[in-house]
């Protein structure tokens, strides 16, 4: 972590900050915001957080100082959320107020009215705020927001351009670190009987139009009859009529596999030899890409949100144009019938992610962006 002159650090010691977000989710998946939170604590920043009491993460929270408050908001526009975060922020004296989501957005928002605290508030997807929609002017497009942290450049630009204030967005990489990832790969070969010298094709994505699922199942289409390639959906609602008619109707619909919802996900992409999100819009930056790249396991996306920053087309991933079955099974076929080439390009990956997507870069980034908001 970069070091601070002596009078930044002064500054860093006086700064109260009181996050909003929620932890429902397991430990991995809420890891990256709150390490952040805990770096912030360590640099000297007084934090707070308000969140369920029950987080997987609140001891590790509170031995770095920071108070936890069990508190969620439950609803977008809820007076006695809006009471409990206004009775926070004047009985703490807070300098910065950080929201997650659009409930602690929108009630946030409404607390700090009249306050002298600075309102910032994250931002994970492109697109769906409109300026013609009244409820964006109460989250995203309300001008008491002091600063939007976009977790990508796509997601900056695409907010940018209906934010009054284009400047108030910024971004900030979710960081990472490869010392939380030690799962082991689980054993494909026995659990769906999977080919030992098969290629492993793993896409993990919750069923959603936008994800493209049906595209990266019509991409099989395209590929040889005798390619030994096997596809593993891992993800909730995958008995969807419309997925299930395009896997019926495949040719390969033998080999492809539906592992449902798991919450070793990380296993069966680690157990692969590609990683596969075929989304249409609104990504962000998709987190089972970064899972991917952490476990050495190349990755092919759409050109779509933040996955081409993640990824440098044809060093440590491929990047394909959204909707195009033909371009995916090309890529594809390219590392299937290069296999020390995707080796490679899942080596760079990882190193991809350690270098650039790290969360001590995110903690010194929120730390300078805190900073220059109270000084401005």
């Amino acid at each position: 972590m970069m070091t601070s002159p002596p009078q930044a650090r002064a500054a860093i010691n006086t700064m109260k900050a009181l996050w909003i977000t929620s932890h429902s989710d397991t430990l991995n998946s809420i890891r990256p915001e709150a390490e952040t939170l805990i770096g912030l604590a360590n640099a000297g920043v007084t934090c707070e957080i308000m969140t369920q009491g029950d987080s997987s993460y609140r001891q590790y929270m509170e031995a770095a100082g920071i108070r936890v408050i069990d508190y969620v908001p439950r609803r977008k526009f809820s007076s006695a959320a809006v009471r409990a975060i206004r009775r926070a922020l004047t009985e703490g004296g807070h300098d910065i107020l950080h929201l997650f989501n659009n409930k602690a957005i929108a009630n946030g928002v409404r607390a700090a009215r009249g306050l002298p605290v600075k309102v910032v508030t994250y931002r994970g997807q492109t697109g769906n705020v409109h300026r013609y929609d009244p409820i964006c002017w109460l989250t995203h497009l309300s001008p008491r927001i002091d600063r939007v942290v976009c977790v990508a450049d796509s997601v900056r630009r695409d907010l940018a351009k209906r934010r009054l204030d284009p400047d108030s967005c910024v971004t900030i990489y979710k960081g990472h670190d490869l010392a939380w990832y030690t799962e082991q790969p689980a054993d494909l070969r026995s659990e769906f009987g999977i080919p030992e010298q098969d290629f492993v094709l793993c896409s993990v994505a919750n069923y959603r139009a936008r994800k493209g699922l049906e595209t990266l199942v019509e991409a099989m289409r395209h590929l040889p009859r005798d390619a030994s390639v096997q596809l593993l959906l891992v993800g909730s609602g995958l008995t969807a009529a419309k997925l299930q008619r395009a896997i019926s109707a495949s040719p390969f619909r033998d080999r492809i596999h539906l592992a449902g919802f798991r919450r070793d996900a990380c296993r069966l992409v680690a157990a692969s030899d590609c990683s596969i999100l075929p989304s249409l819009r609104r990504e962000g930056l998709p987190k089972t890409v970064i899972e991917a790249m952490v476990y050495g396991v190349p990755p092919v996306v759409t050109d779509t949100g933040g996955s081409p920053e993640l990824v440098i087309d044809g060093d440590c991933g491929l990047v394909v144009p959204p909707a195009d079955p033909v371009a995916l099974a090309r890529a594809i076929r390219r590392l299937y019938e290069n296999r020390a080439e995707a080796r490679r390009m899942g080596e760079r990956a990882r190193q991809r992610i350690d270098e650039h997507f790290n969360v001590r870069q995110t903690i010194d980034k929120t730390l300078e962006m805190y900073r220059n908001l109270l000084n401005s």
